[in-house]
């Protein structure tokens, strides 16, 4: 009986940044729909894909939060809003 070769680990998705993240589910979505995947690789597949969506999303979330604390003043000049010591931003 020949024994299956296993696929190398991927690599860890805390390592990754958003770019590879999406790149890699984007894959993954492109897999489970073609319907060539056996049911257990479609089900770990399909559980990594859930761990890099939330990935991305964390990534986009603190990228949303720095481009919130982006200030404009009047005369036109650009700077971050200053914080608070919680985080907050202070107006």
């Amino acid at each position: 009986m020949t024994e299956k070769k296993k696929p190398p680990a991927p690599e860890p998705i805390a390592g990754l940044s958003f770019e590879q993240a999406l790149r890699e589910l984007e894959g993954i979505v492109a897999r489970l729909e073609g319907g060539q995947v056996d049911l257990e690789e479609s089900i770990s597949i399909y559980e990594r894909g859930s761990r890099l969506r939330a990935h991305c999303d964390a990534i986009l979330k603190d990228a949303q939060a720095k481009v919130e604390k982006i200030v404009v003043a009047s005369d036109g000049t650009v700077s971050a809003a200053p914080e608070d010591g919680a985080g907050q931003t202070v107006s």
